[in-house]
């Protein structure tokens, strides 16, 4: 088995209108993120042999998802979300991402530089 990871970055803000502490009030942070494949079987040959997946391909798919909805936005209204928690950002990147990149087994969303949340969907065989 082979597993890849992919590492991107984006500056938002967000509010969680519900939340007992300060995470109510309007706040930004410098967030970090990896997506994560696996697969058991390379490119057997072409321009991509040896590869599960080229790193060029996993950041054209993210970079569209960090421009369009992630980086300098409010995240409560880019992903038209009440609370986006780390959790939940987690889930929509890998939403957002399940059908481009195939083998896409987790999201790890860092909101700070000690806290981090991560997604993944339930193995339907187990």
């Amino acid at each position: 088995m082979y597993r890849l990871e992919k590492e991107f970055r984006f500056e938002a803000a967000h509010r969680l209108p519900k939340h007992d502490g300060k995470c109510a009030r309007l706040h930004g942070h410098s967030w970090v993120g990896y997506v994560v494949i696996e697969g058991p079987v390379l490119v057997g040959d072409g321009p991509k042999a040896g590869m599960l997946m080229d790193f060029g391909d996993m950041k054209r798919a993210v970079d569209v998802l960090v421009g369009d909805y992630l980086d300098h936005y409010y995240l409560n209204e880019s992903l038209k979300m009440e609370s986006p928690t780390s959790e939940r950002v987690a889930e929509w990147v890998f939403d957002m991402l399940k059908a481009q990149l195939p083998g896409l087994v987790l999201v790890r969303i860092e909101e700070t530089c000690t806290s981090a949340a991560e997604y993944w969907e339930d193995d339907p065989d187990e």
